[in-house]
């Protein structure tokens, strides 16, 4: 696939936890560069918290520039509010948005069982985003790639 058939890249990213959901970018920027893709073919927005992301999703992929669409985000259990039920509307509102719009969207939207702040999970969790941005990257080209040979 060429830098033209891959388009633009919608990254939206929640700020919680940014310094270690940032590794998501991270790792999904330099996988597709060691693919031949600039990284200016990803933009990247903000948002405060993984809540906010599917409507973001649905306002980007409805304005028709990007061919495709990732999030990211740490959903943990804050001990007010199960962060089950959290997880499950982002990626619920993240599959309604690709089927309703056509455009693809990947999550890198990750919900662990148990989060403490402390320097072994941190080091984990960092890791372990910066792995699965690699793996939206690959998922995203392979996809694009599959969607225009239908």
């Amino acid at each position: 696939m060429t830098n033209e058939q891959l388009g633009s890249i919608a990254f939206i990213q929640a700020t919680w936890h940014s310094e270690i959901v940032d590794r998501a970018r991270q790792g999904f920027v330099s996988e597709l560069a060691a693919q031949g893709y600039p990284e200016a073919s990803v933009v990247q927005f903000a948002v405060p918290g993984a809540f906010e992301i599917p409507l973001h999703a649905q306002r980007l992929a409805r304005t028709g520039k990007y061919s495709a669409i990732v999030a990211a985000a740490l959903v943990v259990d804050g001990g007010i509010y199960r962060h089950e039920f959290v997880e499950s509307a982002v990626i619920d509102g993240l599959m309604r948005v690709q089927l309703d719009t056509d455009v693809p969207v990947f999550s890198v939207v990750l919900t662990p069982h148990h989060f403490h702040e402390h320097a072994d999970h941190s080091a984990f969790f960092t890791a372990h985003l910066e792995r699965k941005g690699v793996e939206a990257a690959r998922a995203v080209v392979a996809t694009l790639d599959s969607l225009r040979s239908i």
